[in-house]
């Protein structure tokens, strides 16, 4: 199983959509999803998304905290914190993030646009209202209640 690098609140949820799962439309969510099977649609949310090894992500936008891609995402991504790239990944689309990491052997067609972050900044700790915000004025409209 892999391992996720980022770090997280302790007793912080995590929800999988499993292998199996096949989901078209449009995704929310505000603590960390797992996503291991097939997903088509829109992703906005204020939390951690990782796509695993085999799964499979077409977006026509995927805006979040950080992203973590073992498997293959094609669509455009921005990322309040961070974008990892581990080694076996493919990610077709353009990038916007304050951090970027691309291991050996990722697969990664797209531009890329650095965005400035404080130093430091620990964006689990740091109260939804604070990251929605940062968000709204990144130009990402939130949908979060």
């Amino acid at each position: 199983m892999p391992k996720f690098e980022g770090k997280k609140k302790e007793n912080s949820p995590v929800v999988i959509l499993g292998a199996n799962t096949s989901f078209n439309g449009f995704l929310r969510f505000r603590e960390t999803l797992k996503i291991q099977g097939k997903f088509k649609g829109t992703i906005e949310a204020t939390g951690a998304l990782i796509v695993d090894k085999g799964a499979v992500v077409e977006a026509d936008r995927i805006s979040v905290a950080s992203l973590t891609v073992f498997g293959t995402v094609t669509g455009a991504v921005r990322a309040v914190d961070k974008v990892d790239m581990l080694s076996g990944a493919e990610l077709r689309g353009d990038v916007t993030a304050a951090r970027l990491r691309i291991a050996d052997g990722v697969l990664f067609e797209g531009q890329c646009s650095m965005t400035g972050v404080e130093k430091d900044v620990e964006i689990f700790s740091r109260p939804t209202e604070e990251i929605k915000a940062e968000l709204q004025r990144a130009g990402v409209q939130s949908r979060l209640p």
